[in-house]
């Protein structure tokens, strides 16, 4: 039986390749480290190997900033002399911002929100007024939770845009922001105190009542403000 069974079977048996690829050879045409389009992936043609470089922007703040704060000037132009130059934005406020736009996209909202601004200085959480925020109780769960009470939860089904909208009070609170830091005559940059005052200045918006629910208050408020329009004052 064994030996006509393997009587029947082809001289030649033709065996397919995997689907799967191999690993490339330094033979291979295929591996050319040359060719690759990142700059921060560099190629090495005697061994093959590849090493990432890390971009020298991600150690820059400057580029963060180029990045972002076009989205954090004032509405009102007018705010300005003609001669004189907008405020910039301290580091900690534009990833406050940026987390904020985040905090707003995993809630499911179509827009960035007073209530998202405040989720945003608490995830970025180094800034002076996150520690005042955290001294007096708040933290991100409690916000998450009086979001969920007072506003409810988004569509699950729904995908935000990468950078939401900001809703108008959230848009007055960085204007206060603003011009508070324009009223002072300090040459310094707006730091996130002045983001969180604005939002806290926004009475009717969800990030204040949410604050006010969570035992923030006016004295609150004139401490924060106090201690960051000390004189040469690093929001560190």
């Amino acid at each position: 039986m064994a030996a006509r069974f393997f009587l029947k079977l082809p001289s030649t048996i033709q065996l397919s390749q995997p689907s799967c690829t191999t690993r490339p050879t330094s033979s291979s045409p295929s591996f050319q480290p040359q060719s690759l389009h990142s700059p921060w992936l560099v190629g090495t043609k005697n061994n093959n190997t590849l090493s990432l470089l890390k971009p020298p922007h991600l150690s820059k703040r400057r580029s963060i900033t180029a990045t972002i704060s076009s989205s954090l000037h004032t509405a009102k132009p007018d705010s300005f002399a003609s001669t004189e130059k907008a405020p910039k934005w301290s580091w900690r406020a534009i990833k406050s911002f940026t987390m904020a736009e985040l905090e707003a996209r995993k809630l499911k909202y179509t827009t960035t929100g007073t209530e998202a601004l405040f989720l945003g200085i608490l995830t970025e959480g180094t800034s002076l007024a996150a520690k005042v925020l955290r001294a007096n109780g708040v933290t991100l769960s409690k916000v998450r939770e009086e979001i969920s009470k007072l506003l409810g939860k988004g569509d699950m089904y729904f995908f935000s845009l990468e950078h939401p909208p900001l809703t108008e009070d959230a848009q007055r609170a960085i204007n206060w922001a603003v011009d508070q830091k324009l009223k002072s005559g300090d040459s310094g940059e707006i730091t996130v105190s002045h983001l969180l005052l604005g939002i806290w200045s926004e009475v009717d918006s969800p990030g204040h009542k949410i604050m006010a629910a969570l035992g923030f208050s006016d004295e609150n408020a004139k401490e924060l403000e106090s201690l960051s329009s000390k004189p040469g004052f690093v929001d560190e």
